[in-house]
């Protein structure tokens, strides 16, 4: 099972990217920031157990 959600500065998820089972192997997604302001986001990954935060930057 794999999830991939966006937040805001303010912890709000905004949107969701992937949710459901996936095939091991690498993967890519897209986001549509066309509706979203520049600034700082954060991506959270969830593949099975494991939980993984990073920070990312829009520039428009």
């Amino acid at each position: 099972y794999v999830r991939i959600d966006i937040y805001n500065l303010m912890g709000e998820r905004i949107a969701t990217l992937a949710e459901g089972p996936m095939s091991a192997g690498e993967h890519s997604v897209i986001w549509d920031a066309s509706g979203y302001s520049s600034g700082i986001y954060f991506y959270k990954l969830t593949a099975g157990e494991k939980t993984f935060t990073k920070r990312m930057t829009l520039l428009k």
